[in-house]
């Protein structure tokens, strides 16, 4: 995209322009032209019309804006998709969920989203919003995620579970909030729908235990990161998180084991 803004630039017909002069045209400083030429700063949707007018080739437009698309369909930046609230950002997901019979989820320090207490899943929700400005309907995401949930009780779906021991000490809200969670986490092992298997902290891992992901059936993966959730729907990348899930599974406690996990960090609760 930078690289496509900046030809441009250079090939405006009333004469090749500098960024200096394409900001001036813009009303803009002169970093963002550079951010945006160099991959520093996503385009919004009005600033690829305001370009290719000031470039004098307006009927370029629905080609950047095509282009936009397709790049976030990938990369969903927190702050633009949190212009529109919380609930909208979970239901887009939930949408998603709705249409998977197999998910595999890895979490390296939080309960994952569809094994959250209500409780819980509010502190994390407001941690986020408080971090990223984000808006106040926390109300609402709690109860869409929550919602979400449902999937657990429907025929023909199955969840399968890691998580780092990390989430299960992770202080994210009050100490009697989660030893809710951990209750809850402990009714949920033997499940039909439900594979949970945790990795101890003393345990020989193959790769590092970090960025928690979800993968869709064999079809879509979602993965976070503070600046934006990546949506990736090709097959080598699916194909290479299924393997880094598998190759973490390796290290998991399940069962008996991964009660006995639970049950240790729950008695440190209970010790505070």
């Amino acid at each position: 995209m930078g690289a496509r803004l900046r030809e441009l630039r250079f090939t405006c017909p009333g004469g090749r322009l500098t960024g200096q002069q394409l900001a001036q045209r813009l009303g803009w400083p002169g970093s963002k032209v550079s951010k945006l030429e160099n991959g520093k700063q996503t385009a919004a949707p009005e600033d690829l019309r305001a370009w290719a007018d000031a470039t004098e080739q307006p009927g370029v437009y629905p080609e950047l804006a095509s282009r936009l698309a397709g790049f976030e369909s990938h990369i969903r930046s927190w702050r633009r998709a949190l212009a529109n609230g919380f609930k909208p950002l979970h239901e887009g997901l939930s949408a998603e969920i709705d249409r998977t019979s197999d998910i595999w989820v890895w979490e390296e320090s939080v309960i994952a989203g569809l094994l959250q207490t209500p409780e819980y899943a509010r502190h994390v929700i407001q941690r986020y919003a408080e971090l990223l400005d984000g808006p106040g309907d926390i109300e609402a995401a709690v109860r869409s995620r929550v919602q979400r949930q449902e999937w657990l009780y429907r025929s023909g779906r199955r969840l399968h579970v890691l998580m780092w021991e990390a989430a299960l000490r992770s202080l994210i809200c009050p100490p009697s909030v989660l030893a809710s969670q951990l209750d809850r986490l402990n009714g949920m092992i033997g499940m039909d729908t439900v594979e949970l298997g945790v990795i101890p902290f003393t345990a020989s891992v193959k790769i590092v235990p970090a960025n928690g992901f979800w993968v869709l059936d064999d079809r879509l993966v979602v993965a976070e990161d503070w600046h934006a959730e990546l949506w990736l729907d090709d097959a080598d990348n699916i194909a290479l998180y299924k393997k880094v899930w598998k190759t973490l599974s390796e290290s998991a406690a399940c069962g008996a084991d991964a009660h006995n996990l639970i049950n240790s960090a729950r008695r440190a609760l209970n010790a505070r």
